[in-house]
């Protein structure tokens, strides 16, 4: 039988796999899946049917799958010994044979189902060109105006695709209107309803400050000065602790810059955020002390099994190290993945007074800890910042 014809078809596949990449096999696959669904959708049929399409010369076989029977009870799924025969006459009762068939006017039928797989396939494959280019830049940082701005959401114009903010990663004390230009940093690149990609964009995480440092300051865009962590209070506060391995670069300088300049330009996008940069030691005691900065601290207590840290400082400055609303303390301990407890030098003496006068009740364990924390703790001399 006669063939449908579809030589431009395959020339047609031939180009797309060359300019975008798409399997000319895996469209034809589709393109005979979808056949199949067209033709039992416009002959109403219940045939058990193939197709086949040739990918040197695109013709295009279609065949109905019939069980092989020695008298025929239903003509739709089998044929008579008799008739298989005359296709093959190795055939038996049990086998399968195909017939192939060209029904009336699918070749108009094939062509548009053709046209369709190759669109959704070119959308398909756009769509994972996109998906793919932004998932390589999560941790970077995007700009584009403000698209639309309802119901908590923003959504950001990208240019091929839309960046979507969501409520969480919004900074609080801003607002967002239409056509205003903002920055973003991409957290995440989903696939949406019909795998769209959908980017997820956010001015509040702590990479977006660090990624505005690194655009902002070339010694850490350089590698000279790394930032070890960063922890915020969206629209608040920020603390960055950054580190330089070379003894000649004072890495909380190089990032303030002569009269602030350079971190004012962070604080500038921020809207007025503040933020604290803070010089990164190995040695834990010294970098939460000076974590809570700007209070002063007198001792440092740290259990390293525990990543515990007991803080004592001056009456004074309590408040100060704790923070409005526990603050302070709270980026501390974000910034160093740290638990810290702070208590001023009065409470510690009252802490040390009232188990003095129980350690007689105490086991051997509990007098051996009392020494570890006696007053000499206090008296440890902590890097002064």
């Amino acid at each position: 039988m006669k063939a449908i014809d579809n030589k431009e078809l395959i020339l047609a596949l031939e180009d797309l796999e060359k300019e975008k990449g798409i399997n000319k096999k895996t469209v034809l696959e589709s393109i005979e899946a979808a056949l199949v669904t067209a033709y039992k959708r416009n002959f109403d049929s219940q045939e058990n049917v193939r197709v086949d399409t040739d990918d040197k010369t695109g013709a295009t076989h279609i065949y109905s799958v019939k069980e092989v029977v020695k008298e025929p009870e239903n003509s739709v799924s089998q044929i008579s010994l008799k008739e298989a025969k005359k296709i093959n006459k190795t055939l038996k009762e049990g086998d399968t044979v195909e017939v192939e068939i060209v029904p009336k006017n699918f070749g108009r039928i094939a062509a548009q189902t053709a046209k369709q797989v190759i669109v959704q396939k070119i959308r398909e494959a756009e769509r994972e060109i996109v998906y793919s280019e932004y998932s390589d830049k999560k941790g970077e940082i995007v700009s584009g105006p403000i698209q639309k701005a309802d119901r908590g959401i923003v959504v950001m114009d990208l240019g091929r695709l839309e960046g979507i903010m969501p409520v969480k990663e919004q900074i609080p004390t801003e607002n967002y209107n239409v056509n205003d230009k903002i920055k973003a940093v991409v957290v995440d690149v989903e696939k949406g309803e019909k795998g769209v990609p959908q980017v997820i964009v956010s001015r509040s995480h702590p990479d977006f400050v660090k990624k505005l440092l690194e655009f902002e300051i070339p010694e850490i865009y350089e590698g000279l000065i790394e930032i070890k962590s960063v922890s915020r209070d969206p629209g608040k506060r920020s603390k960055v602790a950054v580190f330089s391995p070379d003894p000649n670069i004072d890495p909380v300088g190089s990032c303030v810059g002569q009269k602030g300049i350079r971190i004012q330009n962070v604080i500038n996008e921020l809207h007025g955020e503040k933020i604290d940069v803070i010089e990164w030691n190995e040695d834990i005691s010294i970098f939460i002390a000076s974590s809570l900065l700007p209070a002063q601290i007198m001792a440092v207590d740290a259990n390293d099994e525990e990543k515990f840290a007991q803080v004592i400082v001056p009456d004074d400055q309590l408040s100060l190290a704790i923070g409005k609303a526990g603050q302070n303390a709270r980026l501390a301990a974000k910034l160093t993945n740290w638990k810290i407890d702070i208590k001023s030098e009065s409470q510690f003496r009252e802490i040390l007074n009232n188990r003095e006068e129980a350690e007689s009740e105490e086991s051997e364990e509990w007098k051996k800890y009392h020494k570890e924390l006696a007053w000499d703790v206090i008296q440890k001399k902590i890097k002064k910042i």
